[in-house]
Parts: structure tokens; C-alpha cells; sequence
């Protein structure tokens, strides 16, 4: 994951663009592969952990409403968290996600590695779902790489 960090942050730095994290089911593990790469304050502002739906609700503005009519484990929900930390953190980007790691925690709906990515950026909110089908630590791993991957892909479409 170092190689992908650091060609982020390249990019970051090219563009001049400032990113920031919400995340949930990931614990901070977006973060941490980020600030892993030396100089990441250039362009990396923090990350706010919103494991509960309390500090989703508190702290990053998720609509109390939209994590009773979808679950916390939406494409709403991770859209609401992205654009509520891109404001919180005064960036330019923020990635965000929701899931169910495992092993417990799913439903009939929502299975075990079940998560939604969320993205705030100039151009709107954007979410992706995958579905990862390892233990607790492989659906992270997979969900931070899969959220480092997009942003990736979207820098490189940036003028």
C-alpha cells in the first residue's frame, strides 16, 4: 500500500488539494496508510473515527433519519459522512466508509463484509459498495485499499 500512498500524496501535492477521513468500519485505517508516508501534512488535514451512530449523528452531521430508514450500513449514510467531514475538516476531499467487518453484525440484507464508500469533492458526493468476503481484518485491509484505490483513480482524472 506504501506505493499507492505515496503516488496519493504525489498527486495531492500537484493539485493542490487537502484530504481528510470518516471512517467507521475501517477504525482508522485509511488514515493510518496515509499519514504512513512521510510529509502526508502536506495534504492530509485528519480523520474523525465515527465508529457509533451517536458520533455520526454528533459529529459529522449524519441525518439521525437516514440511518433509520437505510442503516447505518448505506450508500446514504457514507455519502453523508464524506460531505459531513469534507465540511467538519475544510478539505477539498473527503473519503469515507461504512460496513459490516464481521464475523458478526450482518442481516438477512446486509452480509458480512458488506461496505459503502463514500466520496465528497468539487464535483459532488459519490458512493461505491463492495462486498469483501474475508475475516474482520482482510474486509478492512480490502475496504481501505478499495477507498485508496478510487481516490486514486479520481485524482488521475483531475486536470
Amino acid at each position: 500500500m506504501t506505493d499507492i500512498t505515496a503516488e496519493i500524496g504525489d498527486l495531492l501535492r500537484q493539485k493542490k488539494l487537502m484530504l481528510g477521513t470518516v471512517e467507521s468500519a475501517t477504525g482508522g485505517l485509511i488514515s493510518h496508510l496515509i499519514t504512513n508516508i512521510p510529509g502526508s501534512s502536506d495534504y492530509y488535514k485528519g480523520s474523525v473515527v465515527s465508529y457509533s451512530n451517536e458520533t455520526k449523528i454528533k459529529v459529522i452531521g449524519v441525518n439521525a433519519g437516514t440511518i433509520d430508514n437505510y442503516g447505518a450500513v448505506s450508500h446514504q449514510v457514507a455519502e453523508e459522512m464524506a460531505l459531513g467531514g469534507k465540511n467538519l475538516l475544510d478539505v477539498d476531499i473527503c473519503l469515507a466508509d461504512t460496513g459490516i467487518a464481521g464475523p458478526g453484525g450482518a442481516t438477512k440484507d446486509k452480509p458480512v463484509g458488506l461496505f459503502y464508500l463514500g466520496m465528497a469533492q468539487k464535483d459532488g458526493v459519490f458512493s461505491r459498495k463492495h462486498e469483501f468476503h474475508g475475516d474482520r481484518m482482510q474486509n478492512k485491509q480490502r475496504a481501505a485499499e478499495s477507498a485508496l484505490k478510487w481516490l486514486k483513480e479520481y485524482l488521475l482524472t483531475l486536470g
